[in-house]
C-alpha cells in the first residue's frame, strides 16, 4: 500500500509520528463512455474557454474568484492556511462509541506509526479499546479541513473521515408517514428482529453485484444475449402486516430446525 498522508497524530502532550492509508477500495468496474454509432471512446479534455486549446496538467493551477478576477493559489498557499492542521491529527476530545451516528461515517483510513511512533501508537490504541471510546479529532487534507474519529480495528488504529454538521441535510424536510402502528405489530416485528440478530462478519458478504456484471459483459462477448432474472417489489399493504410478519417468523423458524 502507498501511503496517502504523512504527519503526526496528538493527544494532549504525545505526538505519534503516522502515516495514512486507505483503508477501503472502490471495486466498481471500470467502464468507458463510448459513442453509441461506433463505439469511439468519449475523452475528456481540459480545454481553455478563451483559446479552445486543450491545456497539460502541469500548467493547470486553481484560483478563488473575486469580483472579475481570479486569485491564483499555490500549493504553499493551501498548506499555509493552517500549517498544524496539515501535518498533524489533532484529538481535541473523547466519546463513546455508542454516540455516533453511522450516517456520519465517510470513508476509513489505517494509521501506521513511523520510527520512534511504536510505543506511542500502542498506548493510544490499548488506552482506546481499553475505554471503547473515540477520538475525535480535525485535520487538513487535499486542501479541505476533516472532521474525524480515531478508533481500532484489528489492533491498527483507523481514522473514520465523518461528515460536518452542515452537511447533513434534515430529515425535518422528508414526508413521512403518519400512519399508527399497533403494539401488537410492534411486538412481532421485535420478535423478527431478534430472530434475525446474530454476531457480525463481514465474511458473510460478498459484493456480487460486480461479479454479476462481469458475467453479463463475458457473455455480451460471445454474442450471448443476458437475461435478466424477473423482479417486482411489491409494498405490504396495512391490513396485511401482521400476516407477512407471522410468515416471516414461521420461515425464519422453519429454516433454524
Amino acid at each position: 500500500m502507498r501511503s496517502i498522508w504523512n504527519g503526526s497524530i496528538q493527544f494532549g502532550l504525545v505526538s505519534i509520528p503516522i502515516k495514512m492509508y486507505s483503508g477501503s477500495e472502490d471495486r466498481k468496474l471500470e467502464l468507458d463512455m463510448l459513442d453509441k454509432h461506433d463505439n469511439a471512446r468519449i475523452r475528456y479534455k481540459r480545454v481553455n474557454e478563451v483559446t479552445g486549446e486543450e491545456v497539460e496538467w502541469k500548467d493547470i493551477v486553481k484560483g478563488f474568484k473575486q469580483d472579475d478576477k481570479y486569485i491564483v493559489l499555490e500549493k504553499e498557499d493551501f498548506e499555509n492556511a493552517n500549517m498544524k492542521k496539515s501535518k498533524t491529527i489533532d484529538i481535541e476530545e473523547f466519546i463513546k462509541e455508542s454516540e455516533v451516528a453511522d450516517v456520519l461515517f465517510k470513508k476509513p483510513y489505517f494509521l501506521e506509526p513511523q520510527k520512534e511512533g511504536g510505543k506511542s501508537y500502542n498506548l493510544l490504541r490499548d488506552a482506546l479499546k481499553k475505554t471503547k471510546k473515540l477520538g475525535v479529532a480535525t485535520f487538513v487534507m487535499r486542501q479541505k479541513e476533516h472532521l474525524s474519529l480515531v478508533g481500532i480495528y484489528k489492533d491498527a488504529l483507523v481514522l473514520h473521515v465523518i461528515r460536518f454538521a452542515d452537511e447533513i441535510r434534515d430529515p425535518s424536510d422528508l414526508k413521512l408517514p403518519e400512519a399508527k402502528v399497533t403494539k401488537k405489530e410492534v411486538d412481532m416485528a421485535i420478535s423478527l428482529i431478534e430472530q434475525y440478530t446474530t454476531d457480525f462478519s463481514f465474511d458473510k458478504f460478498k459484493d456480487v453485484y460486480n461479479d454479476q456484471l462481469m458475467k453479463i459483459i463475458k457473455s455480451k462477448a460471445k454474442g450471448k444475449k443476458s437475461l435478466a432474472e424477473k423482479f417486482e417489489s411489491k409494498p405490504t399493504p396495512a391490513s396485511d402486516l401482521m400476516a407477512q410478519l407471522k410468515a416471516s417468523l414461521e420461515k425464519k423458524k422453519g429454516k433454524a430446525s
